[in-house]
């Protein structure tokens, strides 16, 4: 499977039965209004089977990029049919007070090219509920903010990485020479322990090293 990061917490996963694409964004102008810097790349994206938004902000939600009509599923929950199999979406909080401060979150769940894809999206709960983490199973590829803010920060999401046991991590929504907000993902990665990091924005899962616990994989910010 081929993963690429076009910033925040968009991700293109290419492989034999399709393409995903999860929470690209559009325009995202209205940030710099508030003082916010926000300097990715646009994302031009086409041949996506399945979109995925995890929920309904501008950093997220801009499915305008993504060209031709894949099969979209958007701030939902439930176990669902797409055109690469079933996905589980399972209900979450964006903030600590049950979603009263920055509203729901969808955790995205599939299988692609034999590997199980979780995407927490801006998960930012205390912690994984006994009943969410039932419904994730077993994970090889997490995708988990690590940013703080809005979300969990490093310490938070080291600690649901661990418990998951995933093969890979990869941390997404944080500091990068692109953005102007967040931390860093450096205290997350130590907080892992072992970590792997490719030349350029994306990479190849046949190419990562295995290991007994979680590998903190950190693709260069696109």
């Amino acid at each position: 499977m081929r993963v690429e990061w076009h910033g925040q917490s968009a991700f293109s996963l290419a492989g034999e039965a399709g393409k995903v694409l999860i929470d690209p964004f559009g325009d995202v102008s209205a940030l710099a209004a508030r003082g916010i810097r926000f300097e990715y790349p646009a994302i031009a994206a086409a041949d996506v089977d399945l979109l995925l938004v995890t929920h309904e902000h501008l950093d997220h939600n801009g499915v305008e990029a993504v060209a031709g009509e894949p099969a979209l599923l958007r701030s939902t929950a439930g176990r669902l049919g797409s055109p690469l199999g079933e996905v589980t979406a399972i209900a979450s909080e964006h903030d600590a007070a049950a979603g009263t401060e920055r509203g729901p979150n969808t955790i995205f769940a599939f299988a692609l090219d034999g590997l199980r894809v979780a995407h927490f999206g801006d998960f930012g709960q205390a912690g994984l509920r006994p009943e969410q983490a039932a419904a994730l199973g077993a994970v090889d590829l997490l995708f988990l903010p690590v940013g703080g803010g809005p979300t969990v920060g490093a310490v938070a999401a080291a600690e649901i990485a661990l418990s998951l046991s995933p093969t890979w991590v990869v941390p997404m929504h944080y500091r990068t020479p692109r953005i102007d907000f967040l931390e860093t993902e450096e205290e997350f990665v130590r907080a892992i322990g072992r970590e792997h990091r490719p030349g350029g924005p994306s990479f190849e899962t046949a190419d990562l090293p295995r290991g007994e616990a979680p590998l903190a994989v950190v693709p260069a910010a696109p």
